[in-house]
């Protein structure tokens, strides 16, 4: 198989696009990531003095989950395997458009680039007649 239809294979495939929208979305969360790094940092203070609380009640409540326990895995499950497609959808959804995008801006690129780069049109050039003279 040539190299071009191995790509139109693999351009046609939802994995495809799917990574290609997990990358997308990694990429804006990371953007966000210093923002959210210096709030965490200004309550860094009044986490820190609720902690002790805090961890005494996770700790009473934890006996109680862990009775739950199976049956709210099984829930969870459920839950997980229906949001795992809405998520891989999602994904695949957002990486179409990102490749659409980068592919008609290549496109405009490329077709810039071979207008700049056409050899210029040499205009014909005109035969004149010579006559010979008698001498």
């Amino acid at each position: 198989m040539t190299l071009a239809t191995e790509v139109k294979k693999l351009t046609d495939s939802k994995p495809f696009y799917a990574i290609a929208g997990v990358g997308d979305f990694a990429a804006e969360k990371l953007r966000e990531l210093p923002e959210q790094l210096q709030k965490l940092q200004s309550r860094r203070a009044e986490l820190a003095k609720d902690l002790p609380v805090r961890a005494r009640g996770y700790a009473d409540k934890a006996e109680g989950i862990a009775k739950e326990f199976p049956e709210k895995a099984r829930e969870y499950a459920d839950v997980l395997g229906h949001r795992a497609v809405e998520a891989y959808e999602g994904f695949a959804t957002r990486g179409r458009k990102v490749v659409s995008k980068t592919t008609g801006e290549a496109a405009l690129e490329l077709e810039e680039l071979s207008e700049a780069a056409e050899p210029p049109v040499a205009t014909p050039v005109k035969k004149t007649r010579t006559t010979k003279t008698q001498s």
